[in-house]
């Protein structure tokens, strides 16, 4: 499957502040173009986005709400990396209109974690 970026997603019930945090620790920027999510940008990079999850609980990790962070991995085509992805035992949770020009579909790995595949 090729994979053009992979970015690690925090949610958070209040973005704003999770973004800037790791904006000032990263010595990045912040751009939010999207009503929901927070890009971290560092030079060329994004390293970390923070997305709108309003009903996110903190972890208490590693005695309590477990840990709350996915991966997106952006492909080029929805199609091959979706199946693929299956092949290799992963199983889709949200599915999107794969016809759009840009989106993502949910899926969780064999243990049970999120990621994202967007495009």
């Amino acid at each position: 499957m090729e994979i053009t970026s992979r970015v690690v997603v925090f949610d958070a019930s209040d973005p704003e502040p999770e973004a800037a945090f790791w904006a000032a620790l990263l010595g990045g920027t912040v751009q939010h173009e999207e009503e929901d999510w927070w890009s971290v940008t560092v030079g060329d990079e994004e390293p970390v986005c923070v997305q709108l999850a309003p009903d996110h609980q903190p972890p208490q990790w590693p005695h309590g709400l477990p840990q709350q962070v996915h991966l997106d991995l952006v492909v080029p085509q929805i199609g091959p990396a979706h199946e693929e992805a299956l092949a290799l035992g992963a199983t889709l949770l949200k599915a999107a209109d794969t016809g759009a020009e840009h989106g993502f579909q949910v899926y969780a790995d064999p243990a049970g974690h999120p990621f994202c595949l967007c495009w």
